[in-house]
């Protein structure tokens, strides 16, 4: 019997909980510098994790979540580019 696939696991920036990939929405900075919510999950660039609810949104805004996986400051018009596209995912 072959041994289960392996469900890739990542955890959320807002809450911290591990979670499988697919529940998680992906935050991608790309080569350009600008951020963007990656639906498909394969796009390249660095990511970061976040569950599907507005709560841990607005916990990665108050703990600086995004800020600490992307090693920079991210600006207040950043936020509210990935608010307006993470309410058309939620």
């Amino acid at each position: 019997m072959a041994a289960a696939k392996k469900i890739p696991m990542r955890m959320c920036i807002g809450c911290g909980e591990m979670k499988s990939k697919k529940e998680l929405i992906r935050i991608l900075k790309t080569a350009e510098g600008e951020f963007v919510v990656d639906t498909t999950g394969r796009k390249n660039g660095r990511g970061a994790y976040l569950c599907a609810s507005r709560e841990c949104f607005e916990k990665s805004m108050k703990n600086h979540g995004l800020e600490r996986s992307f090693k920079m400051k991210i600006s207040s018009q950043v936020y509210e580019n990935l608010k307006a596209s993470m309410e058309e995912k939620i």
